[in-house]
Order: structure tokens, then C-alpha cells, then sequence
């Protein structure tokens, strides 16, 4: 078995994607390019939220760690 991608199968894929699509807008293309613009700026502001959240997690353990290295005994570390 090859695991090398079929090109054609990939057409024939987003072939059928395209026709459900259209199917599911009644067969209206403009709708169902519309609703998948509408579906995609969904995804995209989902993705937004989830890569913020991850920074802010990613940061706040950075600052975390970086703390716990200070020095407790030095007096003037937090002048």
C-alpha cells in the first residue's frame, strides 16, 4: 500500500464536498459559498480564541517557573 496522497482521489473528494455543499443550499453555489465563508470566519475566530489561550497558558507558566528561580533570602532582589 502506498501512502503517497492520489490526486485524483483528492479531486474527487473536494469534488463531492463541493456537491454537498451545494446540495445542502438547495443548489444555490452563491448560497453554499456564502455559508462556507460564513462557516470558515467561524473556524477561524474559534482558532483566534484557542492560539490566545494558549500563549496566555504558555506565559503564565514561563512567569511561574521564572519565580519560583528567585533568590527568597536576597533582600535587595525587589528594590
Amino acid at each position: 500500500m502506498s501512502s503517497a496522497p492520489n490526486p485524483q482521489s483528492d479531486a474527487d473528494q473536494l469534488e463531492a464536498a463541493a456537491d454537498q455543499a451545494i446540495a445542502a443550499c438547495g443548489g444555490d453555489a452563491r448560497e453554499a459559498v456564502k455559508a462556507l465563508i460564513v462557516a470558515n470566519h467561524f473556524l477561524e475566530t474559534g482558532l483566534a480564541k484557542l492560539k490566545a489561550a494558549v500563549s496566555t497558558g504558555y506565559a503564565r507558566r514561563k512567569l511561574f517557573e521564572e519565580a519560583r528561580t528567585l533568590p527568597r533570602d536576597r533582600k535587595d532582589w525587589y528594590d
